[in-house]
């Protein structure tokens, strides 16, 4: 019988690391409410590439010529970031 260079009669035992992804690999989840530059946001989606967040602007008032008060909301602001975003999690529940 050959004997292998690798084989060690001392060694007994074989060890090993078993690596289990987390259920939930990204830090941040789909409806989670966050806080970026001092206005809240929701996340839309995360996917392994971004979280797509959605931040409402706020509505916008002026005057017309004839000095008449307008008032408007514009549509909210979409945008990506990271999904392992330090950002601050405001509604995150812990079990």
């Amino acid at each position: 019988m050959k004997r292998h260079a690798f084989s060690n009669p001392a060694q007994i035992e074989f060890f090993a690391l078993v690596w289990q992804p987390f259920s939930h690999p990204f830090r941040l989840r789909a409806g989670d409410v966050i806080r970026m530059n001092n206005r809240l946001c929701r996340v839309i989606r995360v996917n392994a590439s971004a979280a797509v967040v959605i931040m409402n602007q706020p509505a916008r008032v002026f005057k017309t010529r004839f000095d008449k008060p307008v008032q408007f909301q514009p549509p909210p602001a979409m945008f990506r970031i990271s999904s392992n975003s330090e950002s601050e999690i405001l509604n995150r529940r812990t079990a």
